[in-house]
């Protein structure tokens, strides 16, 4: 475990896997700040304490509460592959100056695509934030690919 700490790709590869993770992790509450602030719980016993009337004001969904989610949703179907894909890259030795191409880039296109997402900014923009991410998946798998295909 050491020598892998000193190989700077793999250090490059686990400050950014750190930094979507971290993003990622603060959409729950995010989450949980729209649904206080739009009023708007899913579950019964979020709102076990109020009176009847008030319960169905409070139990529904809204909008903003959706979009927070889906866009958590939308993190865990690209941020997980990312950090699977780009450990394996890690692992076929490459170049430190295109690892951090591929990690800053996907780093990036992530940030940018929940701003997009949580903003509702005008499309193409959430679009091109996640086919911009989703191309730098490829592109590490196919040098995983390539490098150590065994068919």
């Amino acid at each position: 475990m050491a020598d892998l700490m000193e190989n700077e790709v793999f250090r490059a590869f686990t400050t950014y896997a750190a930094i979507v993770i971290v993003k990622m992790m603060l959409m729950g509450p995010l989450t949980g700040y729209f649904r206080v602030s739009r009023g708007a719980f899913s579950n019964e016993e979020d709102v076990s304490r109020k009176s009847a009337e008030e319960k169905k004001k409070l139990l529904r969904t809204h909008p903003d509460v959706e979009r927070v989610r889906r866009c958590h949703l939308n993190d865990l179907e690209n941020i997980v592959p990312f950090v699977v894909i780009g450990l394996l890259y890690t692992l076929t030795a490459p170049e430190l100056s295109a690892a951090l191409l591929h990690f800053r880039i996907f780093a990036g296109a992530r940030i940018f695509h929940t701003v997009a997402y949580v903003g509702a900014l005008p499309q193409p923009s959430r679009g091109l934030g996640w086919i911009l991410g989703m191309l730098v998946t490829f592109s590490m798998a196919y040098r995983v690919l390539s490098t150590v295909l065994l068919l």
